[in-house]
């Protein structure tokens, strides 16, 4: 290892520091010689715990291929757990999560028989866990019980879990039964079981896939975040005292599909929801609001009924390549083509890794259909009859001067040449004193409102307010700043 000395000069002060680079250190369950700090695979741990016990901020610990059930660790009163991450290192196998699992230990019982179970992983801040199988954990007693596979113990946000399989564990009386407090990117999660947020609890998830996870609340996710996953195949129990959100219960959602999950009594689908954006929600069911039940924001989502109060949703069946196999990718002619909002994505990649935006605008749902032949939505399209192979994308059929593209663009009607995207003229007004600014508009869309005193210049118009609301027929905007004899020139675009 090569150790630096580093000069700092503070106030005029000279003072040496040791800058010590990051090491890597080695664990093989079948190691025959282990020897700390095993910075080599010759001196490696057979047991991870003490591989992290011996690392540094930023070093990074690698396991090669084993099942480790052996061992166990508290950190403060967060119950046992199988590995516990108490400082910034990467904790990451070698040939990933199908030969590399973490194994906790379960318990029957409650109460104080709980004291005896073991979680798989405790992660503190800007730790990072890559590339395991998480199973048969159990999440204990004490100010932590949460998270049975993995949990979020200590420090001033969760650490990062990747590229891992969290697969039958167990957060009985407490909540998420997978996964608890932390960011979870490329995971599958499946199989896990809590009394709220059988999948994840409190945690944002990327890129992820929950399927057949149970809880009373959330069957596979509650609360947190979710962006570009997958939710199927969920279950939120009927205990006898209610049951909620089959799919997600209580959480913000985005570019995400989610299918098939169930609920013993209210939202099959999702339950309670905060911002729902970009989301296929379709073939859920429950006794009460199979897809969607309780509060929440939808914008741009394909789901059933229409959600109350939303924005740019339909109710179009999304059109599955193979509902019935599981296979949750998009037709050729799904109405989810090109329907989403642009603003709302923020992956570059869907969730089979191909690019998140092909057509110009990002498809509703997990997955990306990568050979659209139109740019404009394809339920806006299907909506007024017209082809989806691009042949109708240029034409104007009403005549009205605006093609399809800029009519879908404005969310005007292509078929009615009254509806258009029109400054009306506007009117003075003196309380307060300015210009009432007011255009034809649709209560779906968002607008900006530019204006230029000198038509000549370059550029000519600038921006005087953005994220108008639409509103339904007319929308109006008061300019104060439009005082004395002017001139004043205004235009109006769609965000």
């Amino acid at each position: 290892m090569k150790i630096q000395l580093v000069r700092l000069l503070v106030a005029g002060l000279a003072f040496w520091g040791i800058n010590v680079p990051a090491a890597t250190l080695y664990v093989n369950l079948n190691s025959t010689n282990p020897v700390p700090p095993y910075t080599d695979w010759s001196i490696a741990a057979t047991n991870i715990q003490a591989a992290v016990d011996a690392a540094n901020t930023g070093d990074t610990v690698l396991v090669t291929n084993g099942v480790y059930a052996t061992g166990g660790r508290k950190w403060f009163d967060s119950g046992t757990n199988r590995v516990t991450l108490t400082n910034a290192v990467t904790l990451q196998s070698v040939n990933g999560p199908a030969v590399t699992l973490i194994v906790g230990s379960q318990v029957v019982g409650t109460g104080m028989a709980l004291t005896n179970a073991v979680r798989c992983v405790g992660i503190g801040n800007n730790a990072v866990l890559s590339g395991f199988t998480l199973t048969n954990g159990e999440a204990g007693t004490g100010n932590y019980p949460m998270g049975g596979g993995v949990a979020y113990i200590y420090g001033s946000g969760g650490g990062v879990v990747s590229n891992c399989l969290l697969i039958g564990n167990l957060a009985t009386n407490s909540t998420g039964g997978g996964a608890y407090g932390v960011r979870l990117i490329n995971c599958q999660i499946t199989g896990n079981y809590a009394a709220d947020g059988g999948g994840a609890d409190n945690s944002t998830l990327y890129n992820c896939v929950l399927s057949g996870n149970s809880a009373q609340f959330g069957g596979g996710i509650y609360g947190g975040t979710a962006n570009n996953c997958l939710i199927v195949s969920n279950v939120a129990i009927n205990t006898g005292t209610g049951a909620r959100g089959g799919g997600a219960y209580g959480a913000a959602l985005s570019d995400c599909t989610v299918a098939a999950n169930s609920s013993g009594q209210q939202g099959g689908g999702v339950d309670e929801s905060h911002t729902v954006q970009n989301c296929l929600i379709y073939y859920n069911s429950a006794s009460f609001g199979p897809n969607i039940n309780g509060g929440g924001i939808f914008t741009n989502c394909c789901t059933t009924p229409l959600p109350t109060g939303g924005r740019s949703n339909f109710t179009n069946a999304p059109l599955f390549v193979n509902l019935a196999a599981g296979d949750f990718h998009l037709q050729a002619n799904s109405p989810c083509i090109n329907s989403g909002y642009n603003a709302y994505t923020t992956a570059t990649h869907d969730l089979d890794g191909n690019p998140r935006i092909t057509g110009g605008t990002v498809d509703i749902g997990a997955y990306e259909y990568q050979t659209p032949t139109s740019v404009i939505s394809y339920a806006w399209l299907q909506q007024y009859g017209l082809p989806t192979d691009g042949s109708a994308d240029n034409a104007d059929p009403d005549g009205d001067g605006m093609n399809n593209y800029k009519e879908w663009i404005a969310g005007t009607d292509p078929t009615d040449p009254a509806s258009i995207l029109k400054m009306l003229v506007p009117a003075s007004t003196n309380n307060p004193p300015g210009l009432v600014v007011s255009w034809q508009s649709v209560s779906d869309r968002t607008y900006y409102l530019q204006r230029s005193a000198d038509l000549s210049a370059q550029p000519a118009f600038f921006t005087i307010q953005s994220n108008i609301t639409g509103q339904m027929d007319t929308t109006s905007f008061t300019d104060t700043n439009a005082v004395g004899l002017g001139p004043y020139f205004y235009r109006v675009g769609v965000q």
